[in-house]
């Protein structure tokens, strides 16, 4: 998978901001200032981390060889997911919105009622 069509698809999302806080090869997307999607673009084949309900998480781990617990992240709550073209489009773009909306839902009320979420 492409990099920039995930780079797209996490921007159009209300109040997404893109940085490298953890150097050049690791792209970050946050909703209001959270973290929300991780994209190692360095790494052949493309991997991401995204956030995830803990028993949605392992159903994932269960399903997919290509999706595992993310390094350095809450092993509960994150997975990583290898872009290797085994977990299928529709399921990354699901995963992706639902860390988006995880995230959203764990900010406070006031940011969530600009978002338009309350």
């Amino acid at each position: 998978m492409d990099p920039d069509i995930i780079r797209k698809y996490c921007l159009q999302k209300k109040a997404v901001t893109e940085s490298f806080p953890f150097g050049e090869s690791t792209l970050v997307f946050k909703v209001s200032g959270k973290i929300f999607l991780l994209l190692a673009m360095d790494d052949v084949p493309l991997q991401m981390n995204v956030k995830c309900d803990p028993e949605q998480a392992e159903n994932f781990r269960e399903e997919y060889n290509s999706v595992i617990p993310a390094y350095h992240m809450n092993k509960k709550h994150w997975n990583t997911v290898v872009l290797n073209g085994q977990v299928p489009s529709r399921m990354i773009w699901e995963m992706i919105d639902a860390s988006y909306l995880l995230v959203v839902g764990s900010l406070p009320v006031r940011e969530r009622k600009k978002l338009g979420y309350l």
